[in-house]
């Protein structure tokens, strides 16, 4: 696995294991499997009511915890909580966390960014991610935090570059990680034609192309499977290259369309929906 280095020197690994929407028994098998693949990067969140089956599989593989990149997300209903980052980390079972996230651009969600903040002055965090910002909010938490983040997780894949975004990011060397890299399984994007193509003649999937551009965009990519096969696969994209001008006419596929769309009332709606962490399985 290769990996990139964020803008306060943590190296983080290209690929991992997004768990969104497993259940925790699926959680738990995906992330051995994975980490038997060769994965070392597995991304969860309080809202996945998955963290103690990431967990349970962490500690069930024979890979030791210092080895991988662990990243969670915090709830907006707890962004005022000042327990909230050590309850992460016990559902976790681990005393750190490589790299956590505010969930949502909802609620108070400066208090929340106060809270990363600190529990990266402490030790607990090595690293401050936000996921789902952008325009005003994302000006907005850019100019009053303390501590610049080093990555943000939002919906990137071929049809929707975040060309916008990344222009706000790259001053800071804010890395991207890309949800929804394979376009929530849309088959018109699955089954472009030039990713056909070069898929023949790279001897790989359609799927396989696909990753292999995002980490080639700087990308830090999270697909979720729970096929141990399909596991695999998508790791096994780090032994070709595609050209800067297959690059190129990968760029000119940009529609700049989305799965998900955000906005303030659905936001604010996040913000007040209550997550029972602690009765997680």
């Amino acid at each position: 696995m290769q990996n990139f280095e964020l803008n306060n020197g943590v190296t983080i690994p290209m690929l991992g294991l997004g768990t969104f929407q497993m259940s925790p028994d699926q959680a738990q098998k995906a992330v051995v499997s994975a980490l038997e693949s060769g994965y070392r990067l597995l991304d969860t969140a309080n809202a996945y009511l998955n963290e103690k089956a990431v967990g349970r599989g962490i500690r069930e593989s024979s890979v030791t915890r210092q080895e991988i990149f662990l990243s969670s997300k915090l709830w907006p209903t707890v962004y005022q909580d000042k327990t909230a980052v050590d309850k992460t980390l016990q559902r976790l079972g681990t005393d750190h966390l490589d790299l956590l996230f505010l969930h949502q651009p909802a609620g108070d969600f400066m208090a929340g960014y106060r809270q990363l903040e600190q529990a990266y002055r402490d030790g607990k965090i090595k690293a401050i991610g936000i996921s789902n910002f952008h325009g005003k909010k994302l000006t907005q938490l850019l100019e009053q935090a303390k501590i610049k983040p080093q990555v943000i997780q939002v919906e990137a894949h071929p049809y929707y570059t975040q060309s916008e975004i990344r222009e706000v990011l790259t001053p800071y060397g804010i890395k991207l990680m890309a949800w929804y890299p394979l376009g929530h399984g849309d088959h018109s994007l699955l089954n472009e034609p030039l990713f056909t193509k070069l898929a023949q003649k790279y001897g790989k999937s359609n799927v396989q192309i696909i990753l292999r551009w995002h980490v080639q965009m700087g990308f830090i990519v999270i697909p979720g499977s729970t096929d141990p096969k399909h596991i695999k696969d998508n790791a096994n994209i780090f032994d070709f290259e595609l050209t800067p001008e297959e690059m190129a006419q990968i760029a000119k596929l940009d529609q700049k369309k989305r799965y998900y769309i955000p906005n303030d009332a659905r936001e604010e709606q996040y913000a007040q929906m209550q997550m029972d962490f602690e009765a997680q399985k």
